[in-house]
């Protein structure tokens, strides 16, 4: 059996990275991999787990949990054992691509070892990501499979091959469109004495679509919902009691100060932009609302008496600072917004260039913003979004 305690650390350690400047991929992963949250997963998408209680799933996954470290590569089997983070192989021209969260479950009534790959997808319709995700999640299959040759078993000795599974967790979803899907291998005959179909449970891929808009109807499935809550806007505290209450996931000291520091990487963005924006835009209101109240101030000193001239024309002044700087301090909130938000969607291609951060960062027409933030949702390399930018 699992410490709870030691689980309820691990959690709040994990939800405390996402502070800061951290990618929502990165939070996205931080927090799937917590032990009790893939216990939910396994219990709701793997057959041999579905019978048994939250607790006892956890005392089944290894300690073998890595997160973003283990390479799929792309022609060659994988080396090293299950356990090892760190394995590079590839072949040139295609680079090497990495599972999001990979560990090792055991079904103790099946007597049976499960290796398990958990994705988490931003985008899954084939118009965004220019591929069908289908064919993705048969790849990493694929490569689960033949990556087991000189590790779980050697020679011939296929029948020793352990049982793969493939879950991604699709935050796209419609607001009618929370569900789980299952992609699975099937023996049917085709010519010949028929015999009854039946499905190969060597490998299997599962997708679990979840809904991100607000006010959509709460999901009549009790993963779908708990993932629903892990990553909505709700407050820190509400996030909390419903986690804790409805959930049964253990929450300490730590915990809470992880779910302050995380909750919600899209609103520290949103917040970050407005606050800066207003800055700037007071600063620069005060300097113009100066300007124009002494000048004025003068005019109609000369007409009405100095003392009384410079106090109106101050008064008007800094009123017209005050609300011209507000417009601009909200003007450029937006700016903010969008050129995080184009960040956001380039970074899924890689490290972002110095020149493309400096061009958009320099960048202030909206609807030149607006453009480019369209053409990064689309590109598949930096090199295309340059010939966007123009």
């Amino acid at each position: 059996m699992i410490n709870e305690s030691k689980a309820a650390t691990y959690l709040a350690q994990t939800l405390n990275i996402t502070a800061g400047s951290e990618t929502y991929d990165i939070h996205a992963k931080a927090l799937l991999a917590d032990r009790q949250v893939l216990s939910w997963i396994l219990k709701y998408t793997v057959r041999e787990f579905r019978d048994m209680d939250i607790p006892d799933i956890m005392g089944c996954i290894g300690d073998d949990i890595t997160v973003g470290s283990i390479p799929i590569d792309p022609g060659l089997s994988s080396l090293g054992p299950v356990r090892e983070s760190k394995t590079e192989d590839g072949v040139p021209g295609e680079g090497i691509i990495f599972f999001d969260i990979r560990f090792s479950a055991y079904s103790r009534t099946a007597n049976m070892k499960f290796l398990m790959d958990l994705e988490a997808q931003n985008v899954s319709e084939p118009g965004s990501l220019r591929y069908h995700l289908d064919n993705r999640i048969l790849f990493y299959l694929s490569r689960m499979i033949s990556g087991q040759k000189n590790r779980e078993f050697f020679h011939s000795d296929y029948d020793s091959l352990r049982n793969v599974r493939s879950i991604w967790v699709c935050m796209d979803g419609k607001k009618d469109g929370d569900s789980i899907e299952e992609i699975s291998l099937v023996k049917k005959t085709v010519f010949g004495a028929e015999k009854c179909p039946h499905t190969i449970g060597l490998m299997q891929g599962i997708i679990i679509n979840i809904r991100l808009q607000e006010n959509v109807e709460p999901s009549q499935c009790a993963l779908i919902s708990l993932l629903e809550t892990l990553f909505s806007r709700k407050g820190t505290q509400d996030k909390k009691d419903i986690l804790e209450k409805e959930y049964g996931i253990i929450m300490n000291v730590e915990m809470e100060r992880g779910l302050n520091a995380m909750c919600n990487l899209s609103e520290f963005f949103i917040k970050e932009g407005l606050r800066l924006g207003l800055e700037q835009g007071l600063e620069q209101g005060r300097e113009q609302g100066l300007e124009q109240g002494l000048e004025q101030g003068l005019e109609q000193g000369l007409e009405q008496g100095l003392e009384r001239g410079l106090e109106q024309g101050l008064e008007r002044g800094l009123e017209r600072g005050l609300e011209q700087g507000l417009k601009k301090g909200q003007e450029q909130g937006e700016l903010n917004r969008s050129r995080q938000a184009i960040f956001d969607l380039l970074e899924d291609l890689g490290e972002i260039p110095q020149d493309i951060h400096a061009r958009v960062y320099a960048q202030n027409n909206r609807e030149s913003l607006r453009q480019w933030l369209k053409s990064a949702a689309k590109v598949m390399s930096f090199d295309a979004f340059r010939e966007k930018m123009g």
